[in-house]
């Protein structure tokens, strides 16, 4: 900006338009915004406009940040942690934002002057979906805690056009809708045109010797795609600092074939624009067919390529050598979704940097971690070996051979024994051969790490083992964590300005604060006022709940809550069957004295997962039966709130009594929604399952409501012959709910629609409900005297919050960087 463009957009406050914070010039901002942005003038401006150049308002302010930010890491060449994603599920950014920067009551203040309500334009703001669940909404926690931590930090994704998808609820049934998030465009992104890689797929390879002898191979490919960067900035809370998320769009290199057009072909001149862009057209494909399977697969290889291609790009803008390339850059694949990053590291720096091989495995082993999210062996990817030679050549290659010189080392450690070498291969030799992309990130990787503190035990006694015993040294834990500043200070306002006049306003930046708000778990004054805000959420949920699916439920009943991606795993069906087995009871006796309840399910099922969606067909059908039967009413309730995503479950997670945490135990890896709702004062109802285990041992036994087979129970149990069919028959109440389900009550127009389910609980039960089920039960009878008594279940409520500060996203970035990554805080003076 020039001296005479200051001088004329200063006010006499001295503050400039584009970046003053006062309620007068963020006034003046949003009109300008509103003229020069979005060309409208207040009389006919919409809503959307007017949210369009408050977003343009917030961002102008935080572009200031970012560019400093970037300015002061190129000139200290700080080193830089890269976090690659499939997903990032970010949630709505404007209230975010508003709190980070510390500007929230100020803008609040110039919207209303201007006759608007801040609420009404966080309305008009559409979530970004890209994120299927707990992955992406933890790669988001993540980004703010390096930014408010002030570490050095890039996000890498893919900038789904199509996110995942809006649920609908019709006749019971989730019926999925195309999320347009960028229909009306996105005012937190920079378009970075000039960003650009190409990405190649399919074809040959030639190996070739040089005029010195050196082996060569040359990559010639059959298709290339363009890879764009476009940039979203994030804000740290109350400092300076602002890191980015960059996401890949994918487009042709030629989008218009003008020869094809000429002589009339006419599909044949856009045909290679619309190839090129399906790589990012939708969130996770259904990956059923092959065709999705090969979509998918792609979208994995081009953002990672892409990500790769941007670091050496961004390293060369101060060095000469990529010799120092792990110096600069800690990288950590989210999951096994980014791991072909090992085998690309390696092609960039062999095949087009002309970097010995060995030296180029010390360099990639250095870069990169590894975050291993779950125990379950199927949901580890493997890619097969024709697929990868069909679309990957080169990269087959080098597979190949990292895991000839790999498997030497295991031979040698463990001479004769080839069932462990075939076990730690890389390539899975059982049927169709594939490659196993969880080994690929093991072998590749300086450091593994599970997600809470069982897990990550599993992990080495289990699905792990092999590379554990190798390398014992790779592996550790890092108990998942989440950003209380969304998942409180946003969402909770009510509670959160309670906190803060109790013990002050440390604890946004250092959740261990909490502690402090122990004592006043026995102040009978405090203990009103947390009833009333907690109160005063569940109004909210209320309204939203009738405005949604037209139920109207009792803001004074125990508000059981179950939100969550819809799976068998997470045993929602376990819920149903307590709902039921309650049912039951009052329409043998409708004079039963119970404690009202009011449950309460969110989620979305993959669209081919036919289970999971005849669970939400159940839950729905329940609901249908129940709400509307006179012996019921005042006391029990079923809703399924549709369309469970950030911006929902800001709603929802303030406003839970009890959260319903009930996997299997040994199946979930971690879980953060158990976190979210603690944080917001619920309680738990659970298995010793993930980071339910810790949460418990934090909040105390006498404050978490446990039910359950433990890990160790449950593989004895399957080991000695697990016979659900006798748990059946040994148990009148649960042969009594199940009976119920056959028989077509909830389905009476086809009593047969929920056999699938049924039959598959008598005759596998994979996740173990059965077994579980007396327990549960039992366990819920519990809750529900501990409920009627306010007192008790306000301290416990006061007790979980206050003895939360471990499951602060801050707490696992500051594990991470001081234990995997090496990376330094840097601070960003603003001028």
């Amino acid at each position: 900006m020039t001296e005479s463009t200051i001088q004329e957009t200063e006010q006499t406050s001295g503050e400039i338009v584009r970046t003053g914070l006062s309620v007068s010039i963020l006034k003046q901002a949003i009109l300008d915004n509103l003229y020069y942005m979005q060309a409208r003038f207040p009389k006919v401006a919409s809503l959307n406009d007017y949210y369009l150049a408050l977003a343009y308002t917030v961002r102008d302010r935080l572009l200031a940040r970012w560019i400093q930010t970037a300015q002061t890491y190129l000139e200290k060449g700080s080193r830089t942690v890269c976090y690659l994603s499939a997903e990032f599920l970010l949630g709505p950014q404007l209230g975010n934002n508003l709190i980070n920067m510390g500007i929230y009551d100020e803008v609040k203040q110039a919207v209303e002057e201007l006759g608007l309500n801040l609420s009404d334009l966080f309305e008009q703001e559409e979530e970004p979906g890209l994120g299927n669940g707990g992955l992406g909404r933890l790669a988001a926690c993540y980004l703010d805690s390096l930014s408010t931590l002030r570490f050095p930090a890039i996000g890498y994704g893919i900038r789904y056009e199509f996110g995942i998808f809006n649920q609908e609820i019709r006749d019971g049934w989730q019926i999925e809708t195309t999320d347009k998030w960028l229909r009306l465009g996105n005012p937190w992104e920079i378009p970075r045109p000039e960003i650009t890689f190409n990405v190649q797929f399919g074809g040959k390879t030639e190996h070739l010797l040089d005029s010195k002898g050196r082996h060569l191979v040359r990559w010639i490919p059959d298709h290339i795609i363009k890879g764009i960067a476009y940039d979203t900035p994030i804000s740290g809370y109350q400092v300076k600092t602002a890191n980015f998320l960059r996401l890949w769009k994918a487009e042709a290199c030629e989008s218009f074939d003008l020869q094809s057009f000429n002589v009339g072909d006419y599909y044949k001149a856009v045909d290679q624009k619309i190839v090129s862009e399906n790589i990012t057209k939708v969130l996770y494909p259904n990956d059923e067919p092959m065709a999705g399977k090969q979509l998918r697969f792609k979208q994995q290889y081009f953002f990672i390529s892409a990500s790769l291609q941007d670091m050496i790009r961004i390293y060369l803008q101060r060095e000469t050598s990529l010799a120092g390339f792990h110096q600069k850059y800690a990288v950590q694949l989210n999951d096994t979704h980014p791991s072909i990053a090992v085998a690309e590291l390696m092609r960039l720096l062999v095949d087009e940097h002309q970097m010995d091989w060995q030296q180029a495995w010390e360099i990639t082993e250095q870069t990169f971690g590894y975050t291993n999210h779950t125990l379950l062996s199927e949901a580890l990817e493997k890619w097969p070996v024709s697929l990868f030679n069909q679309i990957l050549p080169r990269h087959l290659e080098i597979i190949y051979e990292i895991n000839h010189r790999f498997l030497t080392i295991v031979r040698q450690r463990y001479p004769g024994d080839e069932n462990k070498v075939q076990r730690l291969s890389l390539i899975g030799e059982s049927g169709q051969r594939y490659v196993r992309m969880a080994n690929l990130a093991c072998v590749g990787s300086h450091a593994i790490n599970g997600v809470a503190a069982l897990h990550s035990k599993l992990l080495t006694q289990d699905l792990l083992k092999d590379f554990y015993d190798l390398w014992p040294e790779k592996f550790s834990n890092k108990t998942n964590g989440i950003t209380p500043r969304r998942f409180m200070v946003l969402s909770n306002p009510g509670l959160t300005q309670l906190i803060t006049n109790r013990i002050g306003d440390k604890w946004i930046k250092d959740l261990s604060e909490l502690r402090q708000l122990e004592e006043a778990a026995d102040d009978p004054d405090f203990c009103q006022q947390w009833h009333r805000a907690k109160y005063e959420a569940k109004v909210l949920l209320v309204r939203q709940i009738k405005s949604r699916t037209g139920i109207v439920v009792d803001p004074d009943s125990l508000f059981d809550v179950q939100v969550k991606r819809i799976h068998e795993y997470k045993r929602q069906h376990l819920n149903c069957l307590h709902i039921i087995s309650i049912y039951l009871k009052l329409k043998k006796n409708p004079h039963l004295e119970i404690t009202p309840r009011t449950f309460i399910f969110g989620g979305k099922a993959a669209p081919g997962y036919f289970m999971a969606k005849l669970i939400i067909k159940l839950i729905n059908s329940i609901a249908g039966v129940i709400n509307a039967d006179p012996d019921t009413k005042d006391k029990l309730k079923v809703v399924f709130f549709p369309n469970f995503n950030v911006k929902n479950s800001q709603m929802i997670y303030p406003s839970g009594d009890l959260a319903e945490q009930i996997s299997l135990a040994g199946k979930e890896a971690s879980g953060t929604g158990n976190m979210k709702f603690a944080l917001n004062g619920a309680l738990t109802i659970g298995t010793l399952d993930g980071a339910n285990v810790e949460i418990r041992e934090e909040v105390g036994a006498e404050n978490f409501f446990l039910f359950g087979l433990t890990q160790e129970e449950v593989s004895r149990k399957k080991e000695e012959g697990y016979h659900p069919y006798e748990e059946y028959q040994s148990n009148e109440g649960l042969r009594e709910v199940l009976d119920s389900i056959r028989s077509g009550i909830f389905s009476p127009y086809n009593p047969s629609l929920f056999n699938p389910l049924v039959d598959s609980l008598l005759c596998y039960d994979e996740y173990m409900l059965l077994a579980d089920y007396q327990s549960y039960i039992e366990c819920q009878n519990r809750v529900g005297e501990a409920y009627l008594d306010k007192a008790r279940w306000t301290r416990m409520s006061i007790l979980n919050v206050a003895r939360m500060g471990k499951f602060s996203s801050d707490r696992a970035i500051r594990e991470y960087c001081q234990e995997i990554w090496n990376v330094q805080p840097v601070v960003i003076d603003q001028e």
